[in-house]
């Protein structure tokens, strides 16, 4: 039996242990299963790992997408460039091919762990389909870990961005001094924040709601509940709109599809 599972604290909600427990019911896939592994320190990974031998692929959420860097052994070059990483390989590494290629597992420990950042995936290919010709300039709401695999793509493609923050960050605007001339010079905005998320449905990014126009796309990672208020107000303006919820799946498949490759990396 092959075990995957979620590390993040805390985990009361898992849209990827209800994904992946109806995929392999749904695709008759009877060796393997998912579990979450609540986790409050990223300290406690190698412990975890030891205590399941059998895991080969782990998700990572909040609060360890950037910490977790320093267990890996190999960190994919988009991962590498946002500073975070939601999914692992784990593989088994000989003593003799570690000395030879100059790595040592975790710690010293026989197990291999490369690093990626699905999200950054999931983000670019739900995001390419809406994108029209005035949509190369972006209000990015919110500047964490989840901003992280956004302002990658966004590098990517070559659009433009500046982020909105409640604290004063550098290089970032305040949501206070948010303008309607900042909504109307940038058609695309993006919600990295928590704003909205269920059960707090009444709460939205504050922004200025009126500056929106029919030739805007609003962009929301929240996927619960399935519209937010900060895209039902753009809505409400005309502007075309989008959930996270095709990331997540996105993403999720993008994590099934490189725990189970068998490309090796140096």
């Amino acid at each position: 039996m092959k075990h995957y599972g979620l590390i993040g604290f805390p985990l009361s909600h898992s849209f990827s242990k209800k994904y992946f427990t109806e995929k392999f019911e749904r695709e008759h896939i009877t060796d393997a299963k998912y579990d979450l592994y609540s986790m409050e320190h990223i300290s406690e990974l190698p412990a975890l790992l030891h205590k399941h031998p059998d895991l080969c692929g782990l998700n990572v959420t909040i609060p360890h997408k950037l910490n977790v860097l320093k267990y890996l052994d190999w960190i994919e070059h988009d991962a590498r460039s946002a500073g975070a990483v939601n999914c692992i390989r784990i593989s088994a590494e000989s003593p003799v091919m570690a000395a030879f290629s100059g790595e040592v597992g975790v710690k010293g420990h026989d197990f291999r762990l490369e690093g990626y950042n699905t999200d950054i995936y999931g983000f670019e290919a739900s995001l390419k389909p809406l994108l029209k010709p005035q949509h190369d300039r972006a209000l990015v709401l919110g500047d964490g870990g989840a901003a992280r695999a956004v302002k990658c793509v966004l590098d990517n493609m070559g659009i433009e961005f500046q982020c909105v923050t409640r604290r004063s960050m550098p290089g970032n605007l305040l949501f206070g001094e948010l303008k309607p001339h900042h909504i109307k010079d940038h058609l695309l905005i993006i919600n990295t924040t928590p704003l909205g998320t269920y059960p707090n449905v009444d709460d939205c990014p504050p922004i200025p709601y009126e500056a929106i126009t029919d030739r805007h796309l609003l962009y929301d990672l929240i996927y619960n509940p399935e519209q937010t208020l900060f895209l039902k107000k753009g809505a409400e303006r005309g502007a075309h709109t989008k959930n996270g919820y095709e990331m997540l799946v996105l993403q999720a498949e993008k994590s099934w599809e490189i725990w189970n490759s068998k490309e090796k990396h140096p």
